[in-house]
């Protein structure tokens, strides 16, 4: 799935620009921890920061969802880089109509795409499971120093194998939300 209309026609999904950047500032604070903002300006400036996988759902020219796929380190026997989704986020009055989803399933195709071998998240089991999200530890992944273990979760994606295990560190620009 590239990105593109939505099959309603009403929400369009790509990726962010400059323009955006303000009003998803104020998405991101409005829906999300006070220091999530910050977060996501702190890995635009990073090298970490993958343009093309920081996508907006837009409807009449606004932004209503936001979608940072970023890159984290996997310390194992080798350091490797993946993914992590960080921060998802969709304005209260287009929860559950499906704007989530859709950022989720085009940043998750994108990222393959872009030959990521994995995508981690932390957030709902319950959430993320549908897109085949599952367990870390499950794959002998362990979660960043002060995450809780229940809520980390990975999905591997066409270029996964087994040698990308270890434990998973998340960059400076992580320590303004996660200290």
């Amino acid at each position: 799935m590239g990105l593109g209309v939505r099959k309603n026609d009403a929400v369009i999904l790509r990726p962010e620009t400059p323009a955006d950047h303000q009003e998803i500032g104020a998405l991101v604070t409005a829906t999300m921890r006070a220091n999530d903002a910050d977060l996501v300006a702190l890995i635009r400036e990073s090298e970490n920061y993958v343009p093309d996988l920081a996508l907006v759902a837009e409807v009449g020219g606004v932004v209503v969802g936001y979608a940072l796929f970023s890159f984290v380190t996997l310390e194992g026997l080798v350091k490797r880089s993946v993914l992590a989704l960080a921060p998802l986020c969709v304005r209260p009055d287009q929860q559950g109509q499906g704007v989530g989803t859709d950022l989720v399933r085009a940043g998750l195709d994108l990222a393959d795409a872009h030959g990521a071998p994995l995508v981690t998240v932390l957030g709902h089991p319950g959430y993320y499971r549908r897109f085949g999200f599952e367990h870390s530890r499950r794959y002998e992944i362990e979660p960043p120093s002060g995450v809780p273990d229940g809520v980390f979760m990975v999905k591997p994606l066409s270029r996964y194998s087994e040698e990308f295990k270890g434990r998973v560190v998340y960059p400076p620009a992580f320590d303004v939300t996660y200290p």
